[in-house]
């Protein structure tokens, strides 16, 4: 009885810390993401981060390290809030900053497969939306 026990205690444990690695920190889910798109030298400072050509900050810093996996991923471990501002970001440094999104670009995915997987997320929403 108390190896089942024991075993049983092993599994929940197993399992909530599976799960709680199934997804990035929330620790910056109420960082205002408008603040910065919206701040031209807070921008720079975030994107010059990313691309190693200066200091970053604390969000700069996990953006930056879980950045590879969340596009390798497809943005898997990415909570809802983190899916909706990431999508924020990348179409307003398409519209407004497309020189920074393509070194970003050049950087992080340097053999465009992440891009494609982005095109297709953008179809397959605007068909969702068009069914709507």
């Amino acid at each position: 009885m108390a190896h089942l026990n024991l075993f049983f205690v092993l599994i929940v444990s197993l399992i909530y810390f599976t799960s709680a690695e199934e997804k990035y920190t929330t620790k910056f889910d109420n960082f205002d993401v408008d603040k910065v798109l919206n701040n031209n030298r807070i921008l720079t400072s975030y994107i010059k981060c990313l691309l190693d050509e200066g200091n970053c900050t604390n969000e700069g810093r996990e953006l930056k390290r879980v950045l590879p996996d969340a596009l390798k991923t497809d943005c898997s471990k990415c909570t809802d809030v983190q899916k909706s501002r990431s999508e924020k970001v990348i179409k307003f440094l398409i519209k407004n900053r497309s020189d920074d999104f393509n070194r970003l670009t050049s950087k992080y995915d340097p053999t465009g497969e992440y891009k494609k997987n982005l095109e297709k997320f953008d179809t397959e929403k605007a068909a969702a939306a068009a069914k709507h």
